[in-house]
């Protein structure tokens, strides 16, 4: 995959994770708005209904005290407000017919004791609905005309419409000034509430007052706080000119928690998958990294191996070339020395590929590594003798500095050599000068400490975090100025690892390193 694929690629995942998690987030915030709003909704409904049931409860407590009032009163004061006549003739029955409806006012004194208002008496009005149906015949046996009927029919009814509409009109008039506390109580307000914020489906905890504009009334609970983000309102007992003072607020305190826990479960939900396509894309965009890595270091070490696998190649065919020669062939000595180089050449490549095999096998626990007691200060000593031509050749030095009282664990004889003389082969094959190291060794509790120090050319921190790791090598392109292949450090941490031990690297570019063993200790 080209570098700008990949940068596309990853962008757009990115762009793609970002807008999920943005709609996620306008979804949630919209759903919070439409429940908030649906809340309001419900609160102002059943408010608007309680003013309507205080209303509808004083004007029949009202009325409760006017009917009897005017029902025992003797006759009336009666006016007349409106009068309608129709006449007909009847040419079968030979007789006219008047049709009179007539609407009367009648006016009665109360006393206003019953009203709690400083007046004297009030007049209350009623009205009446008067019908009169009469028949008057057209002649007489004598052919005289008849001044009176000869029948009549008199309906009277009430008109509850107009009566409740002349109560409701003086009940306002009159209670207008009388104190919210002498109309209704805290408890018939509180009770109202409560029903039909049940029946608007709000179970929740509240608190209410009647305000007179903007100053409190008795008409409240204790704990009532007026919150312009938590208390809604309505306007209660209109008077006459629908025009009012008074206003009934109620107080949610725990609205906030209420309305969020309405849509909790639905936020868990889209929180945990929102967090899952997080994760699925993390781990996505990792592995692609991580595959990307891979192909660049496979990339490097097939090209390193091809190098390494080049020189013993044409060795093999040089040295071959050179004894089919004739002047050659019958030179003995010369023949087994070319046979010693391809013998040598030929073992190179073997090792190689047996360090290939050998971390597969590792992988996958195939790799049969016995174990039995030995000194590790042994081992060392051994080791170094596998280099000590080589740094000789390049006039370098390796001085050991074995402190440690005890050195027996228990190890590979042959792995854990070749542990030492991996990381002994770095130190050496990584300066570019003089080849110094030094061999540390000391007890730290049950565990010995092995260092192995160099003042070669060192690496960077984000080298040394990854020097451990099958087949890297600091990146260089094509260049082979060291010959490896990426494995050796990864066989020595897995070889300790199958030992129980412990191994890290101290580094400083330009001053060299420092690789650190611990092992555990047997009695």
């Amino acid at each position: 995959m080209g570098k700008r694929l990949f940068i596309l690629l990853v962008v757009l995942m990115s762009l793609s994770l970002i807008g999920i998690i943005f709609v996620q987030s306008f979804f949630i915030n919209n759903s919070l708005e439409n429940r908030e709003d649906t809340f309001n909704l419900s609160v102002t409904r059943a408010l608007s209904y309680v003013s309507r049931d205080i209303e509808e409860y004083e004007l029949r407590k009202y009325i409760n005290k006017i009917q009897p009032l005017v029902v025992n009163k003797q006759k009336p004061d009666s006016t007349t407000l409106r009068e309608l006549y129709i006449s007909r003739d009847d040419d079968i029955n030979d007789q006219t017919i008047i049709h009179r409806n007539t609407v009367l006012e009648e006016h009665f004194k109360v006393p206003s004791l019953f009203f709690e208002i400083n007046e004297d008496s009030i007049d209350i009005s009623s009205f009446t609905n008067e019908r009169v149906t009469e028949y008057y015949n057209n002649s007489s046996i004598d052919g005289s005309n008849l001044s009176k009927p000869h029948n009549s029919i008199v309906e009277f009814s009430s008109l509850p419409l107009i009566d409740k509409q002349i109560y409701q009109s003086s009940y306002k008039a009159i209670y207008k000034d009388v104190p919210m506390y002498r109309r209704v109580s805290v408890e018939q307000v509180k009770a109202l509430l409560e029903r039909e914020l049940q029946s608007e489906g709000v179970k929740l905890d509240f608190e209410f007052a009647i305000y007179d504009d903007d100053l409190a009334t008795k008409i409240q609970t204790l704990n009532f706080n007026k919150s312009p983000e938590t208390t809604i309102g309505i306007p209660i007992l209109m008077d006459t000119n629908n025009e009012n003072g008074y206003t009934l607020f109620v107080d949610f305190p725990e609205r906030k928690k209420y309305i969020f826990s309405s849509i909790l479960k639905m936020m868990i939900l889209s929180i945990i998958f929102t967090g899952i396509i997080i994760l699925a894309f993390s781990g996505a965009i990792y592995q692609l990294i991580k595959q990307r890595q891979i192909s660049q270091i496979k990339t490097d070490f097939i090209n390193n191996m091809t190098h390494e696998f080049k020189t013993p190649i044409a060795t093999i065919n040089l040295a071959l070339d050179s004894i089919r020669n004739p002047k050659i062939i019958n030179d003995q000595e010369k023949v087994k020395r070319y046979l010693g180089m391809i013998k040598d050449e030929n073992k190179r490549m073997h090792a190689q590929v047996e360090n290939v095999l050998r971390i597969s096998k590792l992988e996958k626990n195939e790799l049969n590594i016995s174990k039995e007691r030995l000194k590790l200060h042994d081992i060392v000593e051994d080791a170094i003798t596998h280099v000590e031509l080589i740094v000789e050749d390049r006039k370098g030095y390796v001085t050991t500095h074995l402190d440690a009282v005890k050195s027996s664990i228990l190890a590979n004889e042959t792995h854990f050599t070749n542990v030492i003389v991996n990381i002994l082969d770095n130190a050496i094959k990584y300066s570019d000068s003089i080849p110094k190291i030094d061999v540390y060794s000391e007890n730290v509790g049950t565990n010995i400490i092995v260092k192995i120090s160099d003042q070669g050319n060192g690496m960077s921190k984000q080298v040394a975090k990854k020097v451990f790791e099958k087949f890297y090598r600091e990146h260089s392109g094509n260049v082979h100025n060291v010959k490896g292949h990426g494995l050796g450090l990864a066989y020595v941490k897995r070889i300790i690892d199958d030992h129980h031990g412990h191994i890290s690297v101290e580094s400083e570019k330009g001053k060299g390193s420092t690789f650190i063993i611990k092992m555990p200790l047997i009695s």
